[in-house]
């Protein structure tokens, strides 16, 4: 995705707007959307996923959670 990005801007800038400056122009404006369009897309997550719910490491930070929760922890 970033190389259609760097191929939309050189073109853009490096030939298209000898026919068009407007075109060039809405050239780098789709180049520059697709960046945090392609992240937002990356890191999405799953409706199955539950992040939140993963321990973190620390038992009595887990053990506080658990307990904010309403869940009990059996030994």
């Amino acid at each position: 995705m970033m190389g259609g990005c760097i191929l939309l801007f050189v073109s853009a800038w490096g030939f298209v707007r000898l026919w068009s400056i407007p075109v060039a122009v809405g050239m780098c404006v789709v180049a520059m959307v697709i960046p945090p369009v392609a992240a937002m897309v990356a890191n999405r997550r799953g409706p199955d996923d539950r992040w939140w719910d993963d321990p973190s490491g620390d038992p009595k930070s887990d053990e506080w959670w658990d307990e904010l929760d309403g869940k009990r922890r059996r030994p």
